[in-house]
C-alpha cells in the first residue's frame, strides 16, 4: 500500500509514523507513508494556503490550487493509477471498522487534510472522491483524522501484526465488544484472575469471553447489538 498524506503542518505527523507498528510495517515494506507539504505548491512567495472566505464571516479558509496542484503531482511523479482521495472532514462519512476493512483494500491512498475554518469547497466537489469523519467533534486540522484512519487500517494489511488472530478478535471486529483481558499476576493486591481463565479448558473459556463480550457491549454499546 502507498499512502500520501497532503498537509500544510508535516512535521505535526513526524513521531507517529515513526513509531511502533506504523514504523515496523514501513520497515518491512509493508506500507509507503510520504507526507506532501501543501505550502510548496503555491505561487506567492509568502507561501499562502489560505484566504478571506467570499461572503465574509470568521476564519479563514484553504485555497484549492494547492491540493489540486499537489494530488496531480503525486499522480504524476509517483505513477499512481486510481488512488482514493479521501478528504478529512466533519462533514464525512463515519469511519468504522468496515470502513478500514475496505480501504485495506486499497493500494493508493491520497489524504487531504483541511485546516482553519475549512477547505474550499471545489476540493470536496472535484478533487475528492470521497469524505471521511472520525466522529461528531471538531479538531484543528485533518492530520491527527488522518492519522487516526491510516493507522486503523495499516495494521489490517497481511504481515502487519504478526498474530494477526489478535487483530481479528479486537473490539468491532464481530459486530462486538472485545472481552475482559487479563495477564500476570494472577493475585494483584487481592484482585484476582477469573479462576475460568485458569482452567486450561478452552472451550469453558470460550463460552465466557463470548458472554463477557455480549455483557459489556450490552451495557456499553447496546446499539452495537441492534445494528445486528
Amino acid at each position: 500500500m502507498r499512502v500520501f498524506i497532503v498537509t500544510a503542518f508535516p512535521q505535526l505527523l513526524s513521531s507517529p509514523l515513526n513509531e511502533s507498528i506504523l514504523k515496523r510495517a514501513q520497515k518491512k515494506k509493508l506500507v509507503e507513508i510520504k507526507m506532501v507539504d501543501l505550502r510548496d505548491f503555491t505561487e506567492d512567495r509568502h507561501k499562502q494556503i489560505d484566504d478571506y472566505p467570499y461572503g465574509g464571516g470568521p476564519g479563514m479558509i484553504l485555497k484549492p490550487e494547492p491540493f489540486f496542484k499537489a494530488v496531480e503531482h503525486i499522480k504524476t511523479t509517483e505513477n499512481l493509477t486510481d488512488p482514493a482521495i479521501i478528504l478529512m472532514t466533519p462533514q464525512g462519512e463515519t469511519f468504522n471498522q468496515g470502513k478500514a476493512k475496505q480501504l485495506a483494500q486499497s493500494t493508493e491512498i491520497v489524504f487531504l487534510c483541511g485546516h482553519y475554518k475549512g477547505v474550499d469547497e471545489r476540493v470536496r466537489e472535484n478533487l475528492a472522491t470521497e469524505e471521511i469523519s472520525i466522529g461528531d467533534y471538531i479538531l484543528t486540522g485533518g492530520e491527527l483524522t488522518a492519522m487516526v484512519v491510516v493507522d486503523s487500517v495499516v495494521r489490517l494489511l497481511p504481515g502487519v501484526i504478526g498474530d494477526f488472530e489478535s487483530a481479528e478478535t479486537d473490539s468491532f471486529e464481530q459486530s462486538v465488544l472485545d472481552w475482559p483481558h487479563y495477564t500476570r499476576p494472577e493475585n494483584f493486591q487481592g484482585m484476582r484472575v477469573p479462576e475460568v481463565l485458569l482452567s486450561g479448558h478452552h472451550g469453558e473459556i470460550e463460552k465466557w469471553r463470548r458472554k463477557k463480550a455480549l455483557e459489556r457491549t450490552q451495557e456499553q454499546r447496546a446499539d452495537l447489538l441492534i445494528k445486528n
